[in-house]
């Protein structure tokens, strides 16, 4: 076996001397003829080259447009986000723009508050709001949003108090109709509008008096709770109630009672006098500080 090996590199030795001292034009032709012979091989394995190349590069971008894309992703939800978090911002800027603009208008001394509960076991009946006697709220005040009344002051702490709704049949205010002289009571009622926003019912209406469907109802002033003038709602409908001595009017609620977020009590100077002697107001921070800041006008003097 192993003469065999020796034979062939003998015999491989001698053929490669012998090529290399040919005459040049006998060594041309071989060389010539081994070109040849290896050309289809180099032009498969330069091909097969050229595409493992090729797919190594597609391969290498594939990954590239993976990973771009994820980040693209990634940035995307955060550029959702943020949309999300400016436009949130942008309402509450509005919400609070509308605020100001009704406490400078408010001829009354008013309270901001913060809606910060509700009655789980009657939700359209009573709320509490964040501020009590310590912030110059006291019991039997009227409270209002910038859309409407919406009840009075029940009961009350030093940093809280209960505000009885509209909508509680225990709720009763006077009332008319802002363009006649057309008296009521209000009451709560359990109805809604036919889309889920609560009414009351204005009664004792006396039944001679025309009562316009969308007629304004404001307050009346009778009774010492609620000043003049309010405004209440928007009368839906009339009928004669079961004594058919008075009539009774269905009322739309002008303040949005679904979406109770921010209210005001109205407030006497005595009520305004009692927090500010006990140096409570200047601790707490006054309407500006609650709300961003803002100098709001003749309509929170005193807060």
């Amino acid at each position: 076996m192993k003469e065999k090996k020796w034979i062939a590199l003998c015999v491989a030795g001698l053929l490669t001397a012998a090529m290399m001292n040919l005459p040049d034009a006998a060594s041309a032709r071989v060389k010539g003829a081994v070109r040849d012979g290896i050309s289809p091989l180099q032009t498969v394995l330069s091909g097969g080259l050229r595409e493992v190349r090729e797919i190594w590069r597609y391969l290498r971008g594939v990954g590239n447009l993976v990973l771009e894309n994820r980040a693209l992703a990634e940035e995307a939800a955060l550029l959702r986000g943020e949309v999300r978090r400016m436009g949130d911002i942008e309402r509450d800027n509005a919400a609070l723009r509308e605020l100001v603009g009704f406490v400078r208008k408010s001829p009354q001394r008013l309270v901001p508050c913060e809606v910060t509960g509700r009655d789980a076991t009657g939700w359209w009946k009573t709320a509490r709001l964040d501020k009590g006697r310590q912030g110059g709220v006291q019991t039997g005040r009227a409270v209002l949003t910038a859309e409407g009344l919406i009840g009075r002051t029940v009961t009350g702490g030093e940093r809280t108090t209960d505000v009885l709704l509209l909508t509680d049949p225990a709720c009763r205010v006077g009332v008319r109709l802002a363009d006649a002289a057309v008296f009521g009571v209000l009451s709560g009622a359990t109805g809604t509008d036919g889309s889920g926003v609560p009414t009351c019912r204005m009664e004792y209406i006396p039944r001679n008096e025309e009562v316009p469907d969308g007629a304004e109802v404001v307050t009346s002033g009778l009774g010492g709770v609620f000043p003049r003038g309010l405004l209440v709602g928007r009368t839906l409908r009339t009928e004669l109630d079961e004594s058919g001595l008075y009539q009774r009017a269905e009322v739309e609620l002008a303040a949005d009672f679904l979406r109770l977020e921010y209210a005001f009590v109205i407030a006497t100077e005595e009520d305004l006098a009692a927090a500010a002697e006990a140096r409570i107001l200047g601790e707490e921070g006054d309407f500006g500080e609650d709300f961003g800041g803002e100098d709001w006008g003749e309509g929170a003097e005193g807060l």
